[in-house]
């Protein structure tokens, strides 16, 4: 970045944004260079007035008492700009230069304390130490969870104070090429926690495992073991939170590169039931263990399951609809057979059948059986 003086503009916070050792320098050298800068100057004066000529006459009147050289006027400019104020060595009313200096040097001594101080408190209670003790599973896992694909990292808090308001995102970072043959190199790309069911605001009294469901609207929707093997992206989680014993916003990240998402992999339990309370085994927060996981994409899982869904509904209709045709045919052949031998009884005569015009009515009958059952499946068929 070419444009440095934009640090500058903002002092403040390019100050507590210093590592502590520059830190320290800063403050140190502060407070050095300011009662050094002052202490020349009050050496100056007394050197310009005289002061130092005349340091055994008693009739002469210094601008301070007691000032025989550097180091006494710079032991003066820290006893002003601290206000110790030994009463050894004071400013006399026979210096309006030195009165004016006084009064600058305390003003200016001031607003030293004031924004190194200020600087150094900020820099303390920030709360980047307090998302050390919040901490991420060492890898991210890929199994199924109620038949669906799921990709889950695990969260704890270490601390028995809890984060208030506690929310978490994801995000998915990965280069890609628009079909304008754009190349984004970092592509950012949201990551769904639970955002719309609320289950991204957290609770964390016990370490909880954050899932994300593999849906058609997720990144990994179209992505396959074989794939993840040889995919090159990054996954960023950020826990955000007020902190319960200061009340000032922390935040805690961690990320998660292709080789550290283990597919087919489910985090171990690590809390149990002793005695009236919950025991958590921090020794198991990044265990992992395998688990049947299909090597497919969501996708095709999803495909298969539409399939054998259509596979069971057919197959059950098609069942339905014999049972449809064949229940009205025993039906009246039934009821025939009662008719005709009533008829048969009110005439008084006998019928009388010739064995081959049976043996071709039979046939026929079967041929039409036939007929309407290969009916029956070719519709069954192009249903």
């Amino acid at each position: 970045m070419r444009e440095t003086y934009r640090y500058l503009t903002d002092i403040f916070t390019t100050l507590v944004d210093l590592n502590w050792r520059c830190s320290l320098f800063v403050f140190v050298m502060a407070y050095a260079v300011t009662w050094l800068f002052f202490g020349a100057i009050w050496y100056l004066i007394a050197y310009c007035r005289g002061d130092l000529d005349h340091l055994e006459d008693e009739t002469w009147t210094p601008c301070v008492n007691n000032v025989n050289g550097f180091i006494s006027a710079f032991l003066f400019s820290i006893e002003t700009e601290t206000t110790i104020g030994y009463g050894h060595r004071v400013i006399t009313d026979q210096c309006p230069v030195g009165t004016m200096l006084l009064l600058l040097q305390a003003i200016l001594g001031s607003m030293v304390n004031a924004f190194m101080v200020g600087c150094m408190f900020v820099k303390i209670s920030q709360p980047n130490k307090r998302a050390e003790t919040l901490v991420f599973s060492r890898n991210a896992v890929i199994s199924l969870r109620d038949d669906r694909l799921c990709l889950m990292f695990r969260v704890g808090d270490l601390r028995s104070s809890h984060i208030v308001g506690a929310n978490m995102r994801a995000k998915l970072i990965k280069s890609k090429q628009t079909q304008e043959g754009e190349f984004i190199p970092l592509d950012q790309t949201d990551i769904s926690v639970g955002f719309e069911t609320g289950d991204d605001r957290l609770f964390l009294v016990s370490p909880l495992v954050i899932s994300h469901e593999i849906d058609s609207r997720s990144p990994f929707w179209e992505m396959s073991q074989a794939q993840l093997e040889k995919d090159d992206f990054e996954i960023v989680v950020i826990l955000e939170g007020m902190v319960e014993a200061t009340g000032m916003t922390c935040q805690a990240r961690s990320s998660y590169l292709a080789e550290e998402v283990l597919w087919g992999h489910r985090f171990s339990p690590m809390m149990s039931l002793a005695e009236g309370f919950f025991d958590v085994d921090y020794g198991a927060f990044h265990h992992t263990f395998e688990v049947d996981t299909p090597s497919c994409s969501a996708r095709e899982l999803s495909l298969a399951a539409a399939r054998l869904e259509a596979h069971l509904y057919w197959s059950i209709s098609s069942r339905l609809d014999e049972e449809k045709w064949d229940g009205p045919n025993l039906t009246e052949h039934s009821e025939k057979q009662p008719s005709s031998g009533s008829a048969n009884g009110k005439g008084g005569v006998g019928p009388t059948f010739t064995l081959g015009e049976t043996t071709e009515s039979q046939d026929q009958s079967g041929q039409g059986e036939q007929n309407g059952s290969v009916a029956t499946d070719q519709s069954e068929s192009e249903a």
